[in-house]
Order: structure tokens, then sequence, then C-alpha cells
């Protein structure tokens, strides 16, 4: 049995915030019990010390720590700034086309909800390349769920009926839904950890960083990735983060954008 104190401490000792997992902890708990005892650990202490002694078993409780909640068009208010300021802007100054990074992309949902907003402004299967998307989390079987493109109900609880017609098709009784195959393309899917690996390409023109790095990690560690992930956002591109986060103090290279305060604009 894995306590409160004793997952605090392996918070602490991944670098980890307790005000992040508080709501979610049960979840989480449960799968490094099922870990612990896969290992043989009969205490924390034992399991911190394999986390220090064998590279894989870190990056499988980095995995177990994950938290992949998300829906399509979570945050209406959002999806409509997206469709109706952000992406025409864009679009206006970026004619060629818009490079995006869903950083953190948990299951898919964030990186199919901006497809059919793609859509809704007038794409077609053609112009899929004017919408380069780069969709990356460090838990590969997130990103095998979001290859397949297949959601229950739940996750499509905000998708007006009419949007869920065309862009879905039912799995029959299964009370499942699939993603139309045409949404899917235009997408680089791939497995990457905000922490140590470096951007997956220089220049973005929006990154969607919401509900991962900024809730979860320390104040340490969230700056230098948030560094690194400010450092590929073109000048002028658009940083959106989860509606209840907060940017550390100091990061001078961004202002609000718009009447959203998650929303911001790299000025330099």
């Amino acid at each position: 049995m894995l306590n409160d104190p004793e997952f605090r401490q392996l918070l602490g000792h991944l670098g980890l915030l307790w005000k992040g997992y508080r709501r979610v902890r049960k979840g989480v708990k449960k799968r490094v019990r099922r870990h612990m005892r896969a290992l043989g650990c009969p205490d924390v202490t034992s399991y911190l010390q394999k986390l220090d002694e064998q590279e894989e078993v870190r990056l499988e409780c980095d995995r177990l720590m994950t938290v992949p909640i998300s829906r399509f068009f979570r945050d209406r208010m959002l999806w409509e700034m997206v469709e109706q300021e952000i992406l025409p802007q864009l679009l206006k100054k970026y004619s060629a086309g818009i490079r995006v990074w869903s950083a953190g992309c948990a299951s898919g949902e964030e990186v199919y909800s901006l497809k059919i907003v793609w859509e809704r402004l007038g794409g077609s299967p053609r112009r899929q390349r004017d919408l380069e998307v780069t969709a990356t989390d460090m838990n590969p079987i997130n990103l095998q769920r979001a290859k397949a493109g297949v959601y229950p109900a739940s996750s499509l609880k905000e998708v007006p009926e009419q949007v869920k017609a065309q862009y879905f098709v039912s799995q029959g009784g299964s009370g499942l839904h699939r993603i139309r195959s045409f949404l899917k393309r235009g997408i680089i899917w791939k497995k990457h950890n905000l922490l140590s690996d470096p951007p997956p390409r220089s220049c973005f023109h929006m990154i969607f960083l919401r509900n991962n790095l900024l809730t979860y990690y320390q104040d340490k560690l969230k700056r230098e990735a948030l560094g690194r992930v400010l450092g590929c956002l073109c000048k002028d591109g658009v940083l959106i983060v989860g509606s209840h986060e907060v940017l550390p103090l100091g990061t001078h290279q961004l202002l609000p954008l718009g009447s959203l305060p998650y929303v911001y604009q790299k000025r330099f």
C-alpha cells in the first residue's frame, strides 16, 4: 500500500508537485503500486533506489505518472478564440501554412479538435499540408490511442451533434466513435519528454502546452523545460497553457493575447 506521505516522497524525488497530483492521485498511486509489486519493492525507499539505479525502471515510472485527462474541445471559450481569432490571424501573416506543436498530446483529443477547427475554416483533404501538427507525448500508450483515433462517448460530450456526424464514425453499438481518416493527415506523432528531449523543430507558430508541464512539475524543472519550448516558438507565435495554469515569474518573452489570460504571444 502506498500512502500519501510515501506518495509525496516519490513526487519530491521525481521533481513533481503534490498540488498537481492531489485530485488525481488515486489512479496514479494504483499504477505505481502495481509497478512496485512487479519489481519486488516492499516500500517506497527500495523503489526509489531502483529508480536511481535502472534507467528503464525510471522511464516506466515516468510513464505511469502521466495523467491523460482530456476530451474534445475542452474549454469551449478557448476553441472559439482559436477558430475566430488566432488561426485567422496566423493565416493572414503566414499564408504558406501553419506549424503547430501539441506538447503533451495525451490521447489526441486536442490535436483532432484543432484539425476539426481547421476544416471548419475552409480546409480540405487536399490542403492538409497547409497545417502541420507535431503531436508529442512521453507515454507511448497515449500515442497509440491517438493514432488509432477511437474514443468513448465521454470524450465527445462537448462536441455538437452536427460536428459529431460530420467528423466521426459511430462504431456500431459499442459506444465508441472513430475520427474520420482524412483528419489524420498532416500529423506527426512523436514520443517526447519535455524535461530531457530537445524540441522537435526550430519554429512553431502555435504551441499547446496545456495541463501538463506547468501543473505537475516543480519550479526549477518547469522553468528549464519552458525555456526550451519558448525557444522553438516563432516571434509573434502563440502559446496556450491550461486555463488554471500560471507561468513562472520572469517569463518576459510573453504577453497576454486577447481576453483569455492563459493565451500568450511571444514578443521576441
